[in-house]
């Protein structure tokens, strides 16, 4: 995860245990995207995935989990377990 971390990529995923070790390991990054719905198509996911990215671009520069599905998006900074986050 470090690659993604010193380049500023944002990890994008279906696996749930994903931020389960980012809160582990509470570290501050990389961002990640986490999709849960069973239906993972582009076709699906497209207009959903665009638009919790852009509504969360601020916390996704800053270190955070977005957790998305078609009806709602959580968010929560990394790392997880700070005062605030």
């Amino acid at each position: 995860m470090a690659w993604a971390r010193e380049h500023n990529h944002i990890v994008f995923t279906h696996d749930l245990d994903f931020g389960t070790i980012l809160a582990l390991t509470r570290v501050d990054g990389p961002s990640v995207v986490q999709v849960r719905t069973h239906d993972v198509l582009p076709s699906h996911l497209e207009h959903v995935v665009v638009a919790a990215i852009r509504d969360n671009e601020a916390e996704l520069n800053k270190g955070a989990i977005v957790t998305i599905d078609e009806s709602r998006g959580k968010v929560r900074m990394l790392p997880i377990g700070r005062s605030g986050g």
